[in-house]
């Protein structure tokens, strides 16, 4: 369902992220930051929030095949296919329009994806009597769950950038599901 955005003309919102993303998303992002602060000084609470990430990355991998149409990994290739050229484009502040993730957060969707993954299954693995204290498994932990950080960092700094390009609260959109749409003119 699409409502018109107030003041802007020729502009309507449209859902875009269920309630189960969107959930997903700020449960990920709240998590990944208690895990990343808490390693040698709370580690029950690490291990918890560890363990926690991992049930949320298989969710998204389910959720990924069932979930509503833009939570769907159907177009992943496509919009990966197209991220040099997007991210190419971006210098020159062309953006393009996407209902749901851009060629970028596509990739970025992809690299956290990928690297919470190892960083959650290698932490899970340091606590077990095979891999305890073994270094390649303890310092790739140590570099996925920073390498982590950046891209997440890496991703608020490209939700501001293209929704200042855009003239957009991206922000605001991925609490409340709904994205505007400027029809073209």
């Amino acid at each position: 369902m699409t409502k018109a955005a107030p003041g802007a003309r020729g502009a309507t919102t449209v859902q875009v992220w269920d309630l189960p993303l969107r959930f997903w998303h700020w449960a990920l992002a709240i998590l990944v930051l208690v895990a990343w602060v808490t390693p040698n000084v709370h580690d029950r609470l690490h291990r918890l929030a560890g363990y926690a990430v991992i049930g949320l990355l298989a969710f998204r991998l389910i959720w990924g095949f069932a979930g509503t149409r833009y939570a769907r990994f159907g177009k992943l290739g496509v919009r990966l296919r197209a991220a040099p050229r997007y991210i190419w484009n971006l210098r020159r502040g062309i953006t393009g329009r996407y209902i749901g993730l851009n060629p970028a957060g596509t990739v970025m969707l992809v690299a956290l994806l990928l690297t919470l993954a190892v960083s959650a299954i290698t932490g899970a693995m340091e606590v077990t009597v095979t891999f305890f204290g073994v270094w390649w498994v303890e310092d790739t932990h140590a570099y996925a769950s920073d390498a982590a950080i950046v891209l997440g960092g890496l991703h608020v700094l490209g939700v501001v950038v293209v929704g200042l390009l855009q003239r957009q609260n991206l922000v605001r959109a991925m609490f409340t599901g709904r994205k505007v749409f400027r029809s073209p003119r």
